[in-house]
């Protein structure tokens, strides 16, 4: 498998800050990594030096075998950004928009053309390319946004949050569009708070908090790590005030939460204790409605790694 993307004992400092911290990876071609970390884990500085937009203070990044330094204007042309801010213009037709930015990268006659028309497609605005994105909805904005940051073609695209703040069916739409570009061979970056994005798209993940990457894998290998986890979430009739101590008693129990009517409890699967759990609820007056169970998820295996769930 071909490599196009290799990073070495990155840093980056802001003041006393250590935002990245000797992080090394590898990104191969055609894959779709997934980018997870809690707020201030240190992804988006780490995007932005693979976009050469910051230069790491130690350490080095090649891009398509490009050194991120010195080759800089050939790697602008072979990377799109598509950014966590909007960077459209309002008062110009969603074409105008994507005809100027890949004007930007030196496309002119038949080839824009076709270009600007295959990315408004391929993000499903083609249809209102002569509308000003003025009148659009969050969700077509951030389409558009996408739309402007492929137009020239790139083989590494880089998402920073795509998705923030947009209507299911635009969510859907661009969920969509990562599959189509994942098919023709692209490379994608995508980083997101939306774990159910990351486990739709991505074929290997990277989770990063505190400046470093603390595990890297498909989803299956990092679920296997909590693979005799299982969590109960237990629906009282009212809430009680109820002492999480006579639960952690309880052998295999590994966390519990309260909030208002509902107790989750995190187990070993293999330890058989549900029976023991249920009691323990009985005799500190829980009136139970009902009861779900759900094994380990990506989610489990995030906040054990960090302590946080993804969107703190």
């Amino acid at each position: 498998m071909k490599t196009v993307i290799t990073a070495k004992e990155l840093e980056k400092s802001y003041g006393q800050r250590k935002a990245v911290n000797g992080i090394s990876f590898d990104i191969f071609e055609g894959e779709v990594i997934g980018l997870l970390g809690p707020n201030g884990a240190g992804k988006s500085t780490t995007i932005n030096m693979l976009a050469t937009l910051l230069h790491p203070d130690k350490g080095s990044i090649r891009v398509l075998n490009y050194d991120s330094k010195k080759d800089k204007n050939m790697l602008k042309k072979n990377i799109g950004i598509i950014p966590q801010d909007l960077a459209i213009y309002e008062e110009i037709s969603a074409e105008k928009n994507v005809r100027f930015f890949g004007s930007l990268h030196g496309l002119g006659g038949e080839k824009l053309n076709q270009y600007v028309r295959d990315a408004l497609e391929l993000v499903s605005l083609y249809d209102r390319k002569d509308d000003k994105p003025k009148g659009f909805s969050g969700g077509m904005k951030r389409r558009l946004n996408i739309a402007c940051g492929i137009v020239h073609k790139p083989k590494i695209i880089i998402m920073d949050e795509p998705t923030v703040g947009i209507d299911p069916q635009s969510r859907n739409h661009i969920l969509q569009s990562i599959n189509v570009l994942k098919r023709q061979g692209v490379t994608l970056i995508y980083s997101t708070h939306y774990m159910e994005e990351v486990e739709a798209v991505a074929d290997r993940i990277l989770i990063m908090n505190d400046g470093v990457i603390i595990a890297e894998g498909t989803k299956e290998s990092l679920t296997k790590q909590v693979d005799d986890q299982i969590t109960y979430t237990f629906h009282l009739e009212q809430g009680v005030n109820f002492m999480e101590d006579a639960l952690y008693q309880i052998e295999g129990v590994l966390d519990v939460s309260v909030a208002d009517n509902l107790i989750n409890v995190t187990s070993e699967q293999s330890s058989n204790n549900l029976n023991a759990i249920i009691s323990a609820l009985l005799q500190n007056d829980c009136v139970l409605e009902s009861m779900t169970s759900q094994k380990a998820s990506l989610e489990t295996v995030f906040l054990e790694l960090t302590g946080r769930t993804l969107r703190d």
